[in-house]
């Protein structure tokens, strides 16, 4: 078994409760209520809740008349307080096996294409600080969605924190494992119910359903 010398960790649907998509969608028809957009496009308002791209936010701008760069900070600021209030009032909590953490060896981080300021919320919220010794969300800039997975940039910085050698990813998306495999890095699929029926084109080198096989895997391959 391949030895281990950083464990990395996704954050949405791994740690925590991925964000709902009713919150996701109320907070970005906020964001256009701002800026002064009646009735938006479902299908935009949907578009803008994962996977946006540069090219969908200036197809956006020629389709309503307004400068992407304020669209894109109206929905960030929306979508990060839509989170810090689902947080707050219990609608998101941790998994429960997050706990297991504790028992794994190897020093750990934390990457994720979520804002980096909600990272830093989640870690304050929950007393996860000391259980990552780096930690990486992404800036609220539209360059920023260039940089997330699978895109290697924040898992690159995150092992060289640690001090590098071979790494675990540990996620629960495809792009997770895409990511992973960019980087020189096995990875684990965690199947949680919200990805339990996902088909993969990629094959991790794990799938497990708790945190807890997680930790055995690290701790095994010491």
């Amino acid at each position: 078994m391949t030895t281990y010398d950083a464990i990395l960790f996704d954050n949405d649907g791994v740690l925590v409760d991925p964000p709902g998509h009713g919150d996701q969608l109320a907070a970005i028809r906020d964001a256009f209520d701002e800026l002064g957009i009646d009735s938006p496009d479902e299908d935009h308002l949907s578009a803008l809740t994962g996977g946006v791209t540069p090219e969908l936010l200036a197809d956006l701008e020629r389709t309503y008349g307004v400068d992407r760069e304020a669209l894109w900070a109206a929905r960030e600021r929306h979508d990060e307080r839509s989170q810090f209030e689902a947080f707050r009032a219990g609608r998101r909590e941790t998994y429960e096996d997050v706990g297991a953490l504790s028992d794994i060896a190897q020093p750990c981080g934390l990457v994720s294409n979520n804002h980096h300021t909600t990272v830093e919320f989640v870690l304050d919220r929950f007393d996860f600080a000391d259980a990552f010794e780096t930690y990486y969300g992404r800036p609220m800039t539209i360059e920023s969605l260039s940089l997330k997975k699978p895109n290697t940039h924040y898992l690159d910085r995150a092992l060289a924190d640690l001090g590098g050698g071979s790494a675990l990813y540990v996620g629960d998306s495809e792009s997770d494992v895409v990511a992973a495999e960019r980087a020189g890095m096995d990875s684990v699929f965690v199947r949680r119910d919200h990805s339990r029926d996902a088909s993969l084109s990629t094959e991790p080198t794990y799938e497990v359903e708790t945190l807890h096989a997680v930790r055995d895997i690290a701790n095994d391959a010491r």
